[in-house]
C-alpha cells in the first residue's frame, strides 16, 4: 500500500535550509561502500503550476531485499524540506502530473499485481494510491490527456490481440505448450540481455472514470501488422513515446516499420497521430530528404501554447554517427484531406532548427510563454545550457556549466514566470536536483542546490576534482583529457599511471560520478587514472565522433598512447615506468588491440570487451552498424576486418591481462571473452578470467561490483 504521510503538508510549509554539516576532521580514501551506498536521485518532475516537483529516491543496498526506492516531493523554491511521498516495497516509474498540477500518475507492481499497473495519487491529500488500470499485460509510461480526463499509457502486448482477454487466452495457450523453444524468422533476436519475443508495444487510452475500461487504439491497424513494426529501441525492449494532442483528440507516437531490416540496413524511427478512438492513423515525418538523407525522429513534446510540435530528430545518411537535432512541425496541422490508413499527411511543416549547431541535443523544454527553447549539450567534458527562439535562430549558450553536468533539463509549463529545473553532478558530487537562477534580464545564471541527499558522505571524502588538459595528436587534433589523483596526493612524490578507456565509442569521459568505473575508486589505492576522449567521442563536433568510422581501433589506440606520452612528459609525478590501462566495452576493444600492438603496459584490464571483430560481428545483437564501420561485409575481407582484428595479431599478444564479462551480455557476448582467454592461456601469457553469471554488458549486483573493483585493484597491485 502507498501511504502519504498525515504530517507531509505541515512539513513542507516549514521554513527550508540546507542541511549543515561538520567540517570531517579526517576525510577517508573512497570505498566501494561510499560509491555504492550514495542515494541515487532521479530527474526532477514538475507539477504543470511550477510550485512542486516529484522525484524518485534509491536508498542502495548490497542486499537486493533491503533497496528502498521511493517517490519524494518538495517545493520549487526550495522553501521546505524534501519528503518522502510513497512507501512502498516496489519502485514508482513514469511519473506524471494531471494538468491541473493535483494528481499523479505512475506505472508500478504492488502486491497483488502480477505487472505493473497504473495508480494514481492526489498529492496533498492523506490516503492510498488508487490502481486505474488492470491488464494482464501491464502498463508503463502513463500521460495525462490535457483536459485531464483521460490518460494514455504503453503496454506490451501479443501481435493480433484485439482486448485483453485475447491478451490472457493466447499466454495460456503458450503456457499449456509442452515445448520450450524460441522460433525466429527474422533480425534482431536478441537486445541487449533479453531474447526477443514477439510482442509489440501498443498505445492505450482509458477514461478517468470509475470503471473504465482501457483501449488498445492500435490494435488492428495496418501499422502494427508491418512485419518490422516496434517503438523506439531502448536497452531491454522499445518505447513509443506516446503524447497528447492539445485538444486530447488525439496522439502522436513514435514507430518503426523496419525492425526486420537491421541485418542489413539501418533502421528508423517515424512520427504518427492517431485518434484517440483508433481512427485516422497517418505518419508525419518523411520517409526521406530530396538530398538523400533518412529521418529518425524521437521524443515529440508540444509547445505550451500548442501551436508547435518539436521533436528529436536525426538525419542519416552514410554515417552512423549523426547530431541529435530539434525540429518543429507547426501546429494544427492544416490544408490536408483526410488520410488513408498509414498514409503521409503531405502538409506537414517541417523544419530542423539546430540545422548550424554542431554539438547533439541530450534535453530540451519549452519555455511557459513558448518562446524560447531551453536545451542541453554535451560539450567537452560537460553538460551544457543553450537556448535559442522557438521559431528557429541561432543557439547560443546561455549558462557555462564549467564543471559537472547538467542534464535532464525541464521547464514547468504553466508556471508564473520561467524555471529551469534539472539535475547536476560532478565527479566529486554525485547526482542531485538543482533550479537554475534567473536573471532580472531573463537569462539563466547559476546553479542552485534544491536537494542535498549525499552531502554528509561526499564531505568525509578525500578527493579532487579532476584536471582538464588538452594535447594535439600525431594527426592534428586536439584532444581533451582528464587526470584523477589519487587521496593524499602529493605533487612530489611518484604515481604509477592507470589509463581507463571509455566505451561507446560515441560516448565521452564527463566530469560525472561513476558507479561502474568510478574514477576516484580506481585511483585510491594510489594510482594517476588518466581518461582521454579520443577520436569517436562526443561533445566535440559531429565530425569528431564520426572521424572513427572505418578506423575503429588503431588511430583510437595509438592517441591513448601518445596521450600517456604526454601525461608522463607533462607532470612529473607521473612515474612512466609502471603504467597499465584498461576499459569496458569498446573501452575493453581497445585493451585487447592494446595487447595487440605494443608492450608498454604492465598489465591490461578488459571488460566486455571483442578480440575477434569477425565473431563479435556474427554473435552481438548488433551486427550491421559493425558492417558499416568496417567498410563492407565480414566475407568480403576487406582491410579493416583483417588490419583491425586484434586475435590476428595473437602471436604478438605478451602482457598479463585480466579479463571479466558477464554471462548474460548480449552485447559483447560471452564467446569473445573465452575467444580472449583461450589465445592468452595458449600463449602461456599471465593471465586471470572472470565471469559474473548474472551480469549483462554491465555489472549491476551490489557484491559483485564489490569483488570486481577488489579483482581489479589487486592485478594492478601485482603487475604495478
Amino acid at each position: 500500500m502507498i501511504m502519504i504521510r498525515p504530517n507531509w503538508l505541515l512539513a513542507l510549509l516549514t521554513v527550508f535550509a540546507f542541511a549543515v554539516f561538520p567540517i570531517a576532521q579526517t576525510k577517508h580514501a573512497i570505498t566501494h561502500e561510499d560509491v555504492w551506498l550514495m542515494k541515487r536521485i532521479g530527474a526532477p518532475i514538475p507539477s504543470p503550476d511550477g510550485k512542486w516537483i516529484v522525484f524518485s529516491v534509491v536508498e542502495p543496498s548490497y542486499d537486493e531485499k533491503e533497496v528502498v526506492s521511493d517517490l519524494w516531493i518538495m517545493p520549487t523554491d526550495g522553501s521546505a524540506k524534501p519528503h518522502k511521498l510513497t512507501n512502498t516495497k516496489g519502485a514508482e516509474g513514469g511519473t506524471t502530473w494531471s494538468p491541473d498540477s493535483q494528481k499523479i500518475a505512475f506505472s508500478a507492481r504492488h502486491e497483488g499485481d502480477e505487472a505493473n499497473q497504473i495508480y494514481l495519487l492526489e498529492v496533498g491529500k492523506p490516503g492510498d494510491a488508487v490502481r486505474v488500470t488492470s491488464l494482464s499485460t501491464g502498463a508503463r509510461a502513463p500521460q495525462f490527456s490535457p483536459d485531464g480526463k483521460m490518460l494514455l499509457f504503453t503496454s506490451s502486448v501479443f501481435p493480433g490481440a484485439m482486448n485483453d482477454d485475447d491478451n490472457k487466452k493466447i499466454a495460456a495457450e503458450r503456457k499449456a505448450r509442452k515445448y520450450n523453444a524460441r522460433v525466429f524468422e527474422g533480425f534482431p533476436i536478441r537486445n541487449w540481455d533479453r531474447w526477443m519475443d514477439d510482442k509489440q508495444s501498443h498505445v492505450f487510452v482509458q477514461s478517468l472514470e470509475p470503471n473504465a475500461k482501457a483501449k488498445d487504439i492500435l490494435a488492428g491497424t495496418k501499422l502494427v501488422q508491418e512485419k518490422g513494426f516496434a517503438g523506439r529501441t531502448i536497452s531491454g525492449g522499445d518505447e513509443l513515446d506516446a503524447v497528447w494532442t492539445p485538444d486530447s483528440k488525439s496522439i502522436i507516437f513514435v514507430a518503426m516499420v523496419d525492425r526486420v531490416r537491421s541485418a542489413y540496413a539501418e533502421t528508423h524511427t517515424r512520427l504518427y497521430q492517431i485518434s484517440a478512438d483508433g481512427s485516422n492513423l497517418m505518419q508525419l515525418t518523411p520517409d526521406g530528404t530530396a538530398n538523400g538523407y533518412t529521418i529518425s525522429a524521437s521524443r515529440p513534446r508540444f509547445s505550451p501554447d500548442g501551436k508547435a510540435l518539436y521533436c528529436i530528430t536525426e538525419m542519416r545518411k552514410d554515417k552512423l554517427y549523426n547530431l541529435d537535432r530539434i525540429t518543429k512541425i507547426t501546429w494544427p496541422l492544416t490544408g490536408a484531406s483526410e488520410p488513408a490508413d498509414g498514409n503521409t499527411r503531405k502538409s506537414v511543416d517541417f523544419n530542423v532548427l539546430t540545422a548550424n549547431f554542431d554539438r547533439s541535443v541530450a534535453s530540451f523544454d519549452v519555455s511557459p510563454d513558448s518562446k524560447t527553447i531551453y536545451l542541453t549539450a554535451e560539450d567537452e567534458n560537460h553538460e551544457k545550457v543553450y537556448a535559442l527562439p522557438a521559431s528557429g535562430g541561432e543557439v547560443k549558450r546561455v549558462m557555462d556549466v564549467t564543471s559537472g553536468v547538467f542534464t535532464n533539463l525541464v521547464i514547468p509549463s504553466k508556471a508564473s514566470s520561467l524555471i529551469l529545473l534539472g539535475n547536476w553532478e560532478s565527479a566529486v558530487s554525485p547526482l542531485e536536483i538543482v533550479r537554475v537562477g534567473i536573471r532580472p534580464d531573463g537569462f539563466p545564471d547559476k546553479l542552485a542546490p534544491l536537494t542535498k541527499f549525499n552531502a554528509e558522505r561526499v564531505a568525509q571524502i578525500d578527493w579532487q576534482p579532476t584536471r582538464d588538459w588538452r594535447m594535439t595528436s600525431s594527426r592534428g587534433r586536439t584532444l581533451h583529457n582528464m587526470l584523477v589523483l589519487p587521496p593524499n596526493f602529493d605533487e612530489n612524490k611518484k604515481y604509477p599511471l592507470f589509463v581507463v578507456i571509455h566505451g561507446g565509442p560515441h560516448s565521452m569521459w564527463r566530469d560525472q560520478f561513476f558507479l561502474r568505473w568510478n574514477y576516484h575508486l580506481l585511483a585510491s589505492p594510489g594510482y594517476i587514472v588518466l581518461l582521454t576522449n579520443y577520436t569517436g567521442s562526443t561533445g566535440f563536433g559531429e565530425r569528431f565522433a564520426q572521424s572513427i568510422q572505418g578506423d575503429p581501433l588503431k588511430t583510437p589506440g595509438d592517441e591513448i598512447n601518445e596521450a600517456a606520452d604526454e601525461a608522463i612528459k607533462r607532470f612529473k609525478f607521473i612515474d612512466g615506468t609502471r603504467q597499465a590501462a584498461g576499459g569496458a566495452s569498446y573501452g575493453g576493444h581497445l585493451a585487447n588491440w592494446l595487447q595487440a600492438t605494443t608492450t608498454r603496459y604492465k598489465c591490461l584490464i578488459s571488460h566486455a570487451g571483442l578480440v575477434n571483430l569477425e565473431s563479435q560481428w556474427a554473435t552481438s545483437d548488433t551486427i550491421y552498424s559493425r558492417e558499416v564501420t568496417n567498410g563492407g561485409p565480414v566475407w568480403e575481407q576487406g582491410e579493416i576486418w583483417r588490419k583491425q582484428n586484434p586475435i590476428r595479431y595473437a602471436a604478438n599478444f605478451k602482457t598479463p591481462m585480466l579479463i571479466t564479462v558477464g554471462e548474460q551480455d548480449f552485447r559483447v557476448p560471452l564467446n569473445n571473452s573465452l575467444e580472449n582467454w583461450s589465445v592468452l592461456q595458449r600463449q602461456k601469457i599471465p593471465s586471470k578470467l572472470i565471469v559474473f553469471p548474472d551480469a549483462n554488458h554491465w555489472i549491476l549486483k551490489g557484491e559483485d561490483s564489490r569483488f570486481f573493483y577488489s579483482e581489479v585493484h589487486a592485478w594492478l597491485k601485482k603487475w604495478l
